[in-house]
């Protein structure tokens, strides 16, 4: 399922972000891009974020920023966004978060399988390294093949 939703077109790679805002609006890019999401799902997120904090910094390094379907969903949909050099999210144990993996779910079932693929990606230390140090987008693709 990761190798039908992860395609090259939602695969960014950026050396810097200047903070988090920055980094969501990146991660979301690819998503707007092709119209799996509208843009009050990132402005879902950047209130949800002030609201409650970095909930979506899931481990060392990776976040999966997501809001809820009827925050402008239009189709389920997964980006990958590498920044290279990191960006802190104000979550200690966590930061600096270099790899994002944005989430869009049209609902709270059709996203399932792919949360436990990513699951098993994100338990995957090599494999996270190995994304969050690529420079090119075959180089996540290879990973992501995995999956």
């Amino acid at each position: 399922m990761l190798r039908d939703l992860i395609t090259a077109d939602v695969i960014r790679i950026h050396q810097d972000a200047n903070d988090w805002q920055d980094a969501i609006n990146k991660a979301c890019a690819a998503l707007l891009d092709n119209g799996a999401i509208v843009p009050s799902y990132v402005d879902a997120i950047y209130r949800s974020h002030q609201e409650i904090g970095p909930y979506y910094v899931v481990g060392p390094g990776i976040a999966m920023p997501h809001a809820r379907p009827e925050d402008g969903v239009n189709r389920l949909a997964l980006a990958i966004t590498v920044i290279k050099n990191g960006v802190n999210f104000d979550s200690a144990e966590n930061d600096p978060v270099k790899v994002l993996v944005t989430l869009a779910a049209t609902d709270s079932n059709s996203h399932v399988e792919a949360i436990s693929q990513l699951a098993n990606l994100f338990m995957n230390d090599t494999h996270i390294a190995q994304i969050s140090r690529a420079t090119k987008v075959d180089e996540v693709l290879a990973i992501i093949a995995n999956y």
